[in-house]
């Protein structure tokens, strides 16, 4: 076995596989684990992805917000196990791999407009929709020979 094999084997045992899907662009909520001395805690920060590099284990992501008035910017690994947990809060809608632009922006200029992502329905309303209905014929009215002959009579 070569040595690149067993490195790739080892490698895919540590990829985590609870990550969602998401792209440049988007808000994040990553739960972090803060080590303090002997005590640990989670803390959240939210941001906008703006930049997505690598790929495998050594994958990360540039996470950046402004709390406060300060602009701040933090790289992630990926596949980190610090991370708790990556929450997708919303899908920016961009048409860049990088948003470095987003740098010494404040306030509206640093808003990423907001991809509305909607699921596809397959119902069965709509396959009756596609059939055509053909109208539905009337059954001929029976005759009643009683009151026809009545009628006539007088």
């Amino acid at each position: 076995m070569s040595r690149i094999r067993v490195i790739e084997e080892i490698e895919e045992k540590q990829l985590r596989k609870d990550i969602p899907h998401f792209r440049v662009g988007d808000t994040l909520k990553v739960h972090v684990k803060i080590i303090e001395g002997s005590k640990e805690r989670i803390q959240a920060i939210t941001g906008t992805v703006i930049a997505i590099k690598g790929k495998g284990l050594s994958e990360t992501f540039s996470l950046y917000r402004i709390a406060y008035g300060a602009a701040m910017e933090r790289v992630f690994p990926i596949h980190s196990p610090r991370i708790a947990k990556i929450e997708v809060m919303k899908h920016g809608k961009v048409c860049r791999s990088k948003l470095y632009y987003l740098r010494g922006t404040f306030g509206k200029k640093a808003k990423v407009k907001e991809q509305i992502m909607t699921k596809k329905k397959t119902t069965p309303v709509a396959a009756e929709k596609e059939v055509k209905q053909e109208p539905v014929k009337e059954a001929p009215k029976p005759k009643n020979t009683d009151t026809d002959s009545k009628n006539t009579e007088t």
